[in-house]
């Protein structure tokens, strides 16, 4: 068996536990949202954030955040009130289905109508798994460069939302939104696009309704590369796919 034929294989096993996930968290009424960005992202700070908002709000929220090893990022989500619980992967570059569902075993409250999953910090190898979640976002910070969706067209391509990060830093950073965001359509045509801050509190209140939108209906947007059964592509690391090719929104 090639290469290739065990990829598939590893991606088709993963994607028979994440239909089977997803199909037993929505009968429990549990939504799952999973968060795909680069290291420094500032996904963990924004998710505190949302996951405190919830908790403000009365909303039953939990969250599981996945790391190579520590336990710093579940100490700093916890402060929200939300419960929390953290996944080390012990070298792992991203999370499997597999992970999840053994995690979630015997610890997610009965009443959580959304649980936020905050994946490995990758823009790589994650962007292939489907974790059995309905929402996937993918975040990047006004800091990484407007050009980050033509490099990791998987990640921005398999997304149902797109989260521009630290704001407060665009101009500073001489970031280019209007790049950025044309970039974005360009290998996810018709996606959202959300501006938040994590300091300010913007777009925290979007990224919760947003969530708690697809517990009701599955998300509008049909993202062209998601993995399993939310698009018509694994995507792998990207070489299947040319963002040139496609036409700017």
């Amino acid at each position: 068996m090639c290469r290739s034929d065990v990829k598939q294989a590893v991606l088709a096993k993963n994607d028979d536990l994440a239909a089977r996930l997803r199909e037993d968290l929505t009968e429990r009424g549990v939504t799952v949202v999973n968060l795909l960005s680069s290291p420094g992202s500032g996904k963990t700070e924004l998710l505190g954030r949302v996951l405190a908002r919830a908790v403000q709000r009365g909303v039953p929220v939990a969250a599981l955040t996945a790391d190579l090893a520590t336990e710093n990022d579940a100490q700093r989500l916890a402060r929200s009130g939300a419960p929390v619980q953290q996944l080390l992967t012990d070298g792992l570059c991203h999370l499997e289905a597999g992970q999840v569902r053994d995690r979630l075993d015997g610890w997610l409250p009965a009443d959580t109508q959304v649980l936020f999953v905050e994946n490995v910090g990758n823009l790589v190898c994650p962007a292939s798994y489907d974790l059995g979640e309905t929402l996937r976002i993918a975040l990047m910070a006004v800091t990484e460069g407007e050009d980050k969706p033509l490099k990791y067209p998987t990640a921005f391509g398999s997304a149902h939302l797109v989260a521009i990060t630290k704001t407060d830093l665009a101009a500073p950073a001489g970031f280019d939104e209007a790049a950025f965001r044309a970039n974005v359509q360009r290998v996810n045509p018709g996606v959202e696009t959300v501006r938040t801050c994590a300091r300010s509190g913007d777009g925290v209140d979007a990224l919760l309704e947003r969530a708690l939108a697809v517990r009701h209906a599955p998300p509008a947007h049909r993202p062209p590369l998601a993995p399993g059964p939310h698009g018509h592509s694994h995507g792998g690391h990207g070489h299947d796919h040319d963002p040139a090719a496609a036409p700017l929104a």
